[in-house]
């Protein structure tokens, strides 16, 4: 009986690493050194208050605001509303009362089948296109966000997400799925500017690229009010999620991906 059973044992390992090795191979033949972003001509304008175009900043051109809010948004025309009248309302005191804080809201309407982009750009003519600019993407391309699970099922998904995120890829974040970021303009270009995942797993890559690069993180406890209608669906998500975690971790431990260390973050 026991040499069958370290037969079995050394046939499993070996079928083990046999599928780990076929991984890795996939993984390193189907990585692409960056995703290659198409950008539609109408992407690289927004429409101002007057409903005329105007050029859409970069990231790169020097800064002229001290805030900048990018809300996600696909299919969002119910759930967008609560968000930006509270977050509008808490922008506006704030700049009463400090006349030299100065804040932009910017929408980015995720190929949405729906009225986002219409009831975005609401706000946009109420506050003006300085204040609130609408960014409508021709085609979805994914985005990520903070879901609180509330099932049993979603709850034990969740843990197994955590657990996987620790053991392949970032450590001492308790919480890598928040939606709510906030970055430095100097540190938000280091990060996205190295990104390779898209969809919802690109939280992880994100605080991997920022613990390679040491830039400080720090998580903050806010109070958060989920708004029903999220547009993840659980199971399926979470099994996107992992396989993309397993191919993150294997991506840059064969070097299909690589970070360049080159300067000290400020």
């Amino acid at each position: 009986m026991a040499p069958l059973l370290l037969q079995l044992a050394v046939l499993g390992a070996a079928l083990a690493a046999a599928a780990l090795v076929l991984i890795s191979i996939v993984a390193f033949t189907t990585a692409t050194k960056m995703p290659a972003l198409h950008r539609h001509e109408e992407e690289k304008f927004f429409l101002n208050a007057k409903g005329q175009k105007e050029t859409l900043p970069s990231i790169w051109d020097s800064p002229t605001k001290q805030l900048s809010v990018v809300v996600p948004s696909y299919n969002e025309e119910k759930r967008l509303p609560v968000m930006m009248d509270e977050a509008l309302s808490y922008l506006e005191k704030r700049q009463k009362r400090d006349p030299a804080f100065t804040y932009e809201v910017i929408v980015v309407d995720d190929g949405s089948k729906d009225q986002t982009s219409k009831v975005a750009f609401k706000y946009c003519q109420k506050y003006g296109s300085d204040k609130v600019r609408v960014i409508t993407l021709v085609k979805n391309r994914g985005k990520g966000g903070a879901i609180r699970m509330r099932s049993y099922f979603r709850t034990l998904l969740m843990y197994g997400f955590h657990f996987l995120v620790w053991f392949l890829c970032v450590k001492g974040i308790r919480d890598t799925q928040c939606g709510f970021k906030l970055f430095t303009r100097e540190a938000a270009s280091r990060t996205f500017s190295s990104l390779h995942v898209e969809r919802w797993a690109f939280d992880v890559e994100l605080l991997y690229i920022a613990q390679f690069f040491k830039i400080p993180i720090a998580e903050i406890a806010v109070n958060w009010t989920e708004i029903e209608g999220s547009k993840l669906v659980p199971f399926w998500s979470w099994l996107q999620m992992g396989k993309d975690l397993l191919f993150i971790r294997l991506r840059y431990l064969t070097g299909a991906w690589r970070l360049e260390q080159t300067r000290k973050m400020n």
